[in-house]
């Protein structure tokens, strides 16, 4: 691509991004959106964009695993399921097929905070899909024989990534599960299999008239349609769907930690060892929240970052470092309780994980006892820039969307997506530095081993 090609493309990317043509320092991402709220609660924001002739649609409902019943584990993530299996006028599976047929895509996923459920198709079919999204709102069909299926697939699930697959589950349930104290925030989301048998009918039915409404919902759409038609269908087949009686959010709330954690298990599926470690975060939308978000770019994103440098290309300890905050089922900003940072890695036997902690430490101590320097700080902040723009481009084309919800359902506040960018801009180096001498204690760290080893031997010894 010769030069002038090049800024060419790099002219239509920016403007595509809605950022104006002035100076690079001077750019800032602006999302325009509209936000209102319908008589019965609905949450309803619009982001037209008409870049290309499509639509996003996206419905989150407040309820994820974090705060699923108690011996329901996994409930959450089985009603993502329970979702696809027909409403008053969509029959089993008919919701999948009406998007497909039109050209579309759609998916669901279960979270910390939030269940969700987006389509991208052609903008013609909006109204279509509305339609769709407040039938299933209206009335879920539920009876034995769907809720039966639906727990053997998700079962099936939890066997085939999780307890059949070398080290399932890590980091991204044995990490939380051990860092934090709160059940809410400990228990095994994906759900355990003794809890998903014994979900009956009846708790499936009072779990969607509980949290199954529009007044724990949010309605997102982005991309090329008229504001005003596409108010008037929501309020047509949304508007009349009654709301409930929402219960009292629990406690999410998780202690100081005061003394380092640590655990481990064996195996045996695994072929090289494993090290997890997870710092408590900050809450959102402090100061210190923003600089965690400057502190994971200079420790552990991409090649040279610090953590990269000193275990990979010094030490050779392993081939990579993963790390991030809600790292493996998000980002930085659509989750609402307690989080952590966390990094793992894979590596040989012949190194301890002691000697990996100690080269961490190492690090991650230089953070605590002395300010970055200046060209260290502006480096974390492009890379912290391009990082955001990704993440609005992330997430099957509907990052933007998926902010934008996060930010309505968790905060009533979608206009948050405007205003990130300027906020983690104006962090310090003295702000990382007293972040770090606060959040990156050796007593609010928790670390996780897993060890390859031969499965156990049966009882009474080997056949």
């Amino acid at each position: 691509m010769s030069p002038a090609s090049l800024n060419r493309t790099i002219r239509a990317l920016v403007t595509g991004l809605g950022l104006a043509a002035a100076p690079l320092q001077a750019q800032r991402l602006q999302v325009p959106f509209t936000y209102d709220t319908l008589p019965n609660g609905l949450k309803v924001v619009l982001a037209r964009d008409t870049t290309a002739p499509t639509v996003g649609v996206g419905v989150y409902y407040h309820i994820g695993f974090r705060n699923e019943p108690r011996d329901r584990t996994g409930f959450a993530h089985l009603f993502e399921h329970l979702m696809f299996q027909g409403s008053g006028n969509l029959g089993k599976m008919e919701f999948i097929k009406l998007v497909e047929s039109n050209g579309g895509i759609l998916n669901g996923s279960t979270r910390f905070d939030f269940t969700n459920y987006y389509q991208v198709l052609p903008a013609h079919t909006l109204e279509t899909i509305l339609w769709a999204e407040a039938d299933r709102m209206k009335g879920l069909q539920i009876d034995s024989s769907n809720l039966r299926n639906q727990q053997d697939v998700v079962k099936n699930e939890v066997r085939v990534n999780v307890l059949n697959q070398p080290y399932g589950g890590f980091p991204w349930i044995d990490l939380p599960m051990t860092a934090n104290e709160n059940w809410y925030n400990a228990h095994n989301f994906y759900g355990e299999l003794s809890d998903l048998d014994a979900a009956t009918l009846e708790d499936a039915r009072a779990f969607f008239a509980r949290y199954y409404a529009p007044n724990n919902a949010v309605l997102v759409v982005v991309g090329d349609f008229q504001p005003a038609q596409a108010t008037a269908w929501i309020t047509k087949y949304f508007g009349s769907i009654r709301p409930a009686e929402l219960p009292p959010p629990p406690d999410l709330t998780e202690p100081r930690q005061q003394a380092e954690k640590r655990k481990s298990r064996v195996d045996s599926l695994a072929n090289r060892p494993a090290l997890g470690i997870a710092y408590h975060m900050p809450p959102r939308w402090t100061p210190e929240w923003y600089a965690m978000g400057i502190i994971d770019q200079v420790l552990a994103q991409g090649r040279d970052s610090r953590l990269y440098q000193a275990l990979v290309q010094q030490k050779g300890y392993t081939g990579d470092v993963s790390a991030g905050i809600n790292w493996g089922l998000g980002n930085q900003f659509n989750y609402e309780g307690p989080m952590l940072w966390m990094a793992s890695l894979y590596h040989d036997g012949t190194v301890s994980p002691d000697s990996i902690l100690a080269a961490i430490d190492r690090e991650v101590e230089a953070l605590r006892t002395r300010p970055v320097d200046a060209a260290t700080l502006a480096r974390a902040r492009t890379k912290f820039r391009s990082s955001l723009y990704s993440t609005f481009e992330s997430f099957s084309g509907l990052g933007t969307l998926d902010l934008l919800a996060s930010f309505a359902l968790f905060d009533g506040d979608p206009g948050r997506i405007n205003r990130l960018e300027p906020a983690f801009n104006a962090v310090t180096a003295e702000l990382i530095q007293q972040t770090a001498r606060e959040w990156l204690r050796r007593e609010n760290r928790t670390v996780y081993t897993i060890i390859p080893g031969a499965p156990a031997a049966p009882a009474g010894g080997t056949q």
